[in-house]
């Protein structure tokens, strides 16, 4: 089944295990150091190629070495990126990742292209083809916030598209912003804080109830809430949190195209991100073995 992303484009630079940062012109040997595809969108879409769909890959990235990498990963994992608009004298987005011991991940990250993606780089044919569509990282991907857009959505879901949506900051401003998505998309998926922060609520099952029925909120190494019920992580030795969060988008995502219902999806997402986990990067572990 075809599924398009949109949204967040990223390149991921990660290297482990990092316990400190040096200082001044030390060096420290790492055991690992990797470039992978990331995002809300692009992370989501190799993961989703992984657990057997057809993808199409929508939003904006530089013309620059980063975009060429970018473009030249996502294919060779499958995703068709023949959308991806390339903005000439912009930076592709990308985050630098020195992975703790314990798998935590502070980033330093440039925003790039991706505050630059509207409605007039989307594909509307495409768009109307899918049988699912995720939209990754509204919360930054400002110029997607229009009327036309909304009701494009509007028009696939009575269709029968399923849309879902993921977040990827933390800022107040940002996901107050993205609040406006919510009647036009099937299934959210924020983190506990993102949640918390939309609904001005001090706990994930308070946002939850505030914010819909159709929230699910996934809690780190707890699992998930998913109408009212933890689904538990499971018990995995954990290499790296990143990407995580988009495997369990695509998990999820896929229970939900095989009918499964939400809790059912929701295990099927939770073991993808438990396989993510036990890698470095957002295309780790073997999400070949669910399809």
């Amino acid at each position: 089944m075809t599924v398009v992303t949109v949204g967040v484009h990223i390149v991921d630079i990660l290297t482990r295990p990092v316990s400190h940062i040096p200082e001044g012109q030390d060096t420290v040997l790492v055991d690992q150091i990797r470039l992978t595809a990331a995002g809300s969108a692009a992370g989501t879409a190799v993961d989703l190629v992984r657990l057997g769909h057809e993808v199409v890959s929508l939003g904006a990235i530089g013309d620059d070495e980063l975009g060429d990498f970018l473009i030249m990963v996502m294919s060779r994992h499958g995703v068709d990126v023949s959308g991806l608009r390339r903005r000439t004298g912009e930076q592709t987005s990308a985050s630098i990742l020195p992975i703790r011991p314990d798998g935590g991940r502070p980033s330093f990250h440039v925003p790039g292209a991706n505050l630059s993606v509207t409605l007039a780089d989307l594909d509307p044919e495409v768009i109307r083809s899918a049988k699912a569509i995720h939209l990754g990282g509204m919360d930054v991907t400002f110029g997607l916030g229009d009327p036309a857009f909304f009701a494009l959505l509007d028009e696939v879901r009575a269709g029968g598209t399923i849309v879902t949506m993921d977040l990827l900051s933390e800022m107040p401003d940002l996901l107050q912003m993205a609040k406006a998505f919510l009647p036009h998309v099937d299934y959210v998926l924020p983190n506990e804080e993102q949640a918390k922060i939309m609904a001005g609520a001090d706990d994930a099952a308070r946002a939850a109830a505030l914010l819909g029925p159709n929230v699910i909120v996934t809690l780190g190494g707890r699992g998930s809430l998913v109408n009212g019920e933890i689904v538990p992580a499971l018990p995995v030795e954990v290499s790296d949190t990143t990407g995580c969060g988009d495997a369990y988008c695509a998990g999820f995502i896929t229970g939900l195209l095989r009918g499964d219902d939400v809790l059912e999806a929701a295990r099927l997402g939770t073991a993808a991100a438990a396989q993510v986990a036990t890698g470095l990067g957002s295309d780790a572990g073997d999400l070949e073995g669910l399809k």
